[in-house]
């Protein structure tokens, strides 16, 4: 008889700060390897996140290729991002938005955006990405009171606690039809604990309940496993 293969988490072997099962890792790599373009300049980015202040925290590279689709599939032009890092997801987003599309993205470290900028260099698409050093929601807000125009894309993956804050703003920089991202979700299961006293998870759960709140917003989430361990993401859309 043939049995499944193991899905018990190992968290000794990952190359990432992540645990999760060699099974999840081996599924991950499989599609990876057949389905996922990535050439030198993401590679390059991935791996100088280990420069960064979250060294491995960047979102895996099927996950990543799958935010270039739903940017390219939803006709995205601009996109905001809260939370650059070393700038792995923005290269996917800049890429898919194409030579007339504008990223504008949010880092609060400036070690980090440094190594991000270096980044956009080597892949090209500086032209198109705007990095902003700061406060993400200082950041918003300004873009808020200079009347920006709208973002057809937003994505969160910044401090979890501010997850509604972010939310928040990213209403009032978009309109109708636009998509919102939400990264981190799951945490480990710890969402669905209603009494986690974690910060990460009140916030996650705060801005579940905020998008429940809306009429104007249709959501699901997903459970993803894999190479960054058992996550997932939110995506919404504006109606």
């Amino acid at each position: 008889m043939t049995h499944p293969p193991s899905t018990d988490v190992d968290s000794t072997a990952p190359a990432n700060r992540y645990a999760s099962a060699p099974a999840w890792r081996a599924v991950d790599d499989y599609f990876t390897d057949a389905l996922v373009r990535e050439d030198d300049a993401l590679a390059s980015a991935r791996e100088s996140g280990e420069r960064t202040t979250m060294p491995n925290a960047e979102v895996a590279a099927n996950q990543g290729a799958l935010l270039g689709l739903i940017t390219q599939l939803s006709g995205a032009r601009r996109v905001l991002e809260f939370g650059t890092l070393a700038g792995y997801s923005t290269i996917w987003f800049a890429r898919a938005v194409g030579p007339e599309g504008k990223v504008v993205t949010f880092e609060l470290e400036p070690a980090n955006a440094a190594v991000a900028r270096e980044n956009f260099e080597r892949a090209g698409l500086a032209d198109r990405i705007e990095l902003v050093e700061g406060s993400a929601a200082d950041s918003a807000e300004r873009l808020i009171s200079q009347g920006t125009e709208p973002f057809d894309l937003v994505f969160i993956d910044a401090d979890k606690p501010s997850n509604p804050l972010y939310l928040q703003a990213a209403l009032e920089l978009t309109g109708p039809g636009a998509v919102i991202i939400i990264d981190n979700v799951v945490r480990d299961g710890a969402v669905a604990d209603a009494g986690s006293d974690d910060p990460r998870v009140i916030g996650v759960r705060d801005v579940v309940d905020a998008i429940a709140a809306r009429d104007d917003l249709t959501a699901t989430a997903l459970q993803t496993v894999g190479v960054k361990g058992w996550d997932g993401l939110i995506i919404a859309r504006r109606t």
